[in-house]
């Protein structure tokens, strides 16, 4: 009978470990659809696991597997970024900085230093972040719907003549300043940096494969930074969850990178402008809902 006593204490742990997978698969599933997309994974991550039951993971939880997505991007882009950094070992040997690889890769790195700092801005003067107003289900909805008009915006005006070879460093810079704003949810990194890409004249499939490129040094960053806060997180689950929430993201981020750029050879972003609409009112709808319930 003692022996019988003890097996729910033994099995619970087991359940509980279960759990906390299957909830990292989903949040795995939703931040590989939504990373590359330009609908916003961090709004996703937010939102789908509080419409769930499930309480809003945290920043920390959501940088990390946002790793997976990286994962994904390094393989699917790993040619473009050799290409790429020996065009710029090439430029610091022979000074050949107008080959367009040399550019890309000056491109990247300006871009990368303005979201660097107003994220180190973020960890050192904003300590309550994860609790602010700017991740609120209201402030996700009105930002969403904001972005949406402005996408719709570029793409009205964008001329569409501009292709990857045609890269400067201060297409890295303008495109990087757009990226720091993806630091508030809803905002979406790859939405404000496709958004800022076309209306800078940008064709939509060179629009994107940019955003990819340049998110990886920043997401990586942030991933890696937010590891051990993370793990230790009670919205983690623990080490294995997050491997899985991680693995999930990787598999579906390449899904979704290799579709987009099929999409956009013969496509507008128009679906994704009213998607976004659509998402940020159906969230105010809610919240309405809630008040007078």
């Amino acid at each position: 009978m003692a022996l019988f006593a003890v097996l729910p204490d033994l099995t619970s742990p087991i359940i509980g470990i279960w759990e906390a997978c299957f909830r990292s698969l989903i949040l795995g599933v939703v931040q590989g659809l939504t990373e590359f997309l330009p609908i916003s994974s961090t709004a996703h991550l937010k939102v789908v696991p509080v419409l769930l039951g499930w309480g809003d993971p945290g920043v920390a939880v959501t940088a990390v597997i946002q790793l997976g997505s990286i994962a994904a991007v390094l393989g699917y882009f790993r040619a473009d970024l050799a290409e790429v950094l020996r065009g710029v070992a090439r430029a610091f040997r022979y000074g050949q900085w107008s080959d367009p690889s040399a550019r890309m890769g000056v491109a990247i790195a300006l871009g990368t230093v303005p979201i660097v700092l107003a994220g180190l801005a973020l960890k050192l003067w904003v300590p309550g972040y994860d609790n602010s107003p700017l991740r609120s289900m209201g402030s996700i909805a009105v930002v969403s719907i904001v972005m949406a008009l402005l996408l719709a915006w570029a793409e009205w005006v964008g001329s569409r003549r501009r292709q990857l070879d045609d890269v400067q460093p201060r297409d890295g810079l303008w495109v990087g300043l757009a990226q720091t704003l993806a630091l508030v949810p809803g905002v979406s990194r790859s939405g404000s940096t496709l958004t800022a890409a076309l209306f800078d004249s940008w064709q939509r499939p060179a629009a994107a494969r940019f955003s990819f490129l340049l998110g990886i040094p920043a997401i990586t960053l942030a991933g890696l930074v937010s590891l051990k806060e993370a793990f230790s997180a009670p919205s983690g689950g623990g080490v294995v969850p997050m491997l899985v929430g991680i693995a999930a993201a990787a598999v579906v981020s390449w899904v979704a990178i290799a579709w987009l750029l099929r999409f956009l050879q013969h496509h507008s972003t128009w679906v994704f402008v009213i998607y976004r609409l659509l998402f940020g009112v159906a969230i105010l709808i809610w919240l309405g809902a809630r008040v007078n319930g």
